[in-house]
């Protein structure tokens, strides 16, 4: 990624059990619910979106349509006071949980129980569809997302080496350090033959890691520290093949004893969102070390470790630490964010350079042709002329697509929305995504 694009994602985003004890106050949140079908990258248009309090789910608050898009309004509901996820000390939950039930005519039924809700927030609420076997389509699937790591229970990480010894066995598989399009997540203990696999898109798996891990009210330069740090941790299981070389078959857990917290089905946050699809390639090294820095981290309050304190680095965030002085205290001063050049996956990679009206040439062609395909699933995305040329009409395209998938709707391609295009485009052109 350019380091002008880089340096400016640091600073632009797009801007009880849950029947909230706040709705004697004002704070509020917002959701918008994206609705697609297993088999593919299909929107459902026309399903019934049901929202309700976790804690009262028989008392619908609203209840939505899904557009062409598969997407509904994005509607505001009550959020606990925003400053309750600004300090650790304080004991009530700080995001209130609402259930979330989808209807749609030729699919199951899917509950969704404990999607949280932060004040100021927009909530991006992904629903999968399995097409119904029978005639009825009343098997329904369910997906309960427990508490947020920094509010509930859950185990300490066990402490491991940050640069993992290699041998010349044959135990490192690639010569540099590749994102990959998918990897492969246990949920579970790594010991638990019963634990489900999930096949998870690379960037999709880290934006739910992060809203698993951190809040999305935080500074931005310290969402962007522990984004860092998730990626890094990350390509160091994918590096170096850890868990395959101890005869598994999968690439990283759920559990955060061994690695980092995923919840199958869970909502994310459209400033984390915005964010990971900018500097998605990044993670951090120190000068002569190939694989990616094992980072450890915690949430430095209830457990403490030799890594980055996720509070701590909230702290340092208000201060006015930028995210590289916010990993430095926590990692040293040789610590560096670096780039991967070779991406999983895409056609073809990024230009290099923003396309805008005016560009012209085969990577704007390829553009065109990208995005005329998407527009078969998703028909908002007007279809273009592929003649290579960027103009009003192609730039109309992106800025539609942009919208659709949480971008900023500048009609540029930037870096992000390059990949995204791309990584839509990949996932419309396939029968059936795997897992």
């Amino acid at each position: 990624m350019p380091d002008n694009e880089l340096a400016a994602a640091q600073e632009t985003s797009p801007s009880d059990n849950s029947s909230p004890s706040v709705s004697s106050g004002s704070s509020s949140g917002s959701i918008k619910i994206s609705v697609v079908s297993s088999l593919g990258l299909l929107p459902i248009e026309g399903a019934s979106v049901s929202v309700s309090y976790t804690g009262d789910p028989g008392e619908p608050l609203t209840v939505l349509t899904t557009d062409s898009s598969g997407q509904t309004p994005t509607v505001e509901l009550p959020a606990p006071p925003v400053e309750l996820s600004l300090e650790p000390e304080n004991t009530e939950q700080p995001y209130s949980e609402y259930n979330i039930e989808v209807r749609a005519e030729g699919y199951d039924p899917v509950l969704v129980s404990g999607s949280e809700i932060l004040a100021g927030r927009l909530s991006l609420q992904p629903i999968r569809m399995n097409p119904s076997e029978g005639p009825d389509g009343d098997s329904d699937r369910i997906v309960v997302i427990p508490a947020h790591t920094l509010f509930g229970d859950y185990p300490a990480k066990i402490p491991e080496e940050e640069i993992k010894p290699l041998t010349e066995s044959g135990e490192i598989v690639l010569s540099r350090v590749v994102i990959p399009e998918y990897i492969i997540v246990h949920d579970g203990v790594p010991s638990d033959p019963t634990a489900p696999n999930y096949w998870v898109r690379y960037r999709d798996y880290i934006k739910n890691v992060a809203s698993c891990e951190i809040y999305s009210t935080w500074p931005e330069s310290a969402i962007y520290a522990n984004v860092l740090a998730i990626m890094s941790f990350t390509l160091n299981r994918v590096y170096t093949e850890w868990y395959r070389n101890q005869g598994y078959d999968f690439t990283i857990t759920s559990s955060t004893a061994y690695d980092q917290k995923w919840i199958y089905g869970r909502n994310i946050y459209e400033n984390i969102d915005y964010l990971v699809d900018t500097v998605f390639a990044s993670y951090l090294s120190r000068p002569g070390v190939q694989q990616p820095i094992f980072t450890s981290y915690c949430d430095g309050q209830r457990v403490t470790c030799s890594g980055l304190s996720q509070w701590g680095s909230k702290y340092l965030g208000d201060q006015g630490y930028t995210a590289i002085e916010i990993l430095r205290y926590y990692y040293g001063s040789d610590m560096y964010i670096n780039t991967a050049t070779a991406i999983s996956g895409v056609p073809s990679s990024y230009p290099g350079y923003a396309l805008n009206i005016g560009a012209s040439g085969d990577k704007v062609r390829q553009l065109q042709n990208q995005l005329n395909r998407i527009a078969r699933n998703f028909p908002a995305v007007p279809t273009v002329t592929p003649d290579g040329i960027y103009g009003p009409a192609t730039a109309e395209a992106v800025r539609v697509f942009q919208g659709i998938f949480d971008l900023p709707q500048t009609g540029v391609t930037d870096y992000a929305t390059w990949y995204e295009i791309s990584e839509i485009f990949v996932g419309v052109s396939r029968i059936a995504e795997p897992g």
